[in-house]
This record gives structure tokens, C-alpha cells and sequence, in this order.
């Protein structure tokens, strides 16, 4: 069972992953495209980014290195 500062933690990364989906989302209906994928602006996109970098974060709850591919 987590303790009241490992959930506070686990809250934190799952709040800022949902807001990195939402801006994600956001962003593909703004570019009028289902995955950033098919975003000519894919390639050093910030948006992106982020959200990986935020299920990264999720996945390891900042317990982890760094994440590139």
C-alpha cells in the first residue's frame, strides 16, 4: 500500500499525463489528423513530446532515467 507521499506522487503524474493527452488531442483535431503520425509537423514537435515524455514519467513515476528514441 503506497504511502500518503508516494499517491500524492502518483497523483501528480497521472494529472500531468491526462493534461499532456488533452493538449495531444488538441492538437491533432487543430491539424485535422487521428495520429501525430500522419502531422507533417511530427519531427520536433513540442506538443509530442511532452506527452511522451509525461507517459514516460507515468509509467516510472520520476523514478527513472532519461527516455529518448
Amino acid at each position: 500500500m503506497p504511502t500518503i507521499k508516494e499517491q500524492k506522487e502518483i497523483d501528480f503524474y497521472e494529472a500531468k499525463l491526462k493534461e499532456e493527452t488533452e493538449n495531444l488531442q488538441k492538437c491533432q483535431k487543430a491539424h485535422k489528423v487521428k495520429s501525430c503520425m500522419s502531422c507533417k509537423e511530427v519531427i520536433g514537435c513540442a506538443v509530442r513530446k511532452a506527452y511522451v515524455n509525461a507517459v514516460y514519467q507515468s509509467m516510472n513515476k520520476g523514478k527513472g532515467g532519461g527516455f529518448e528514441f
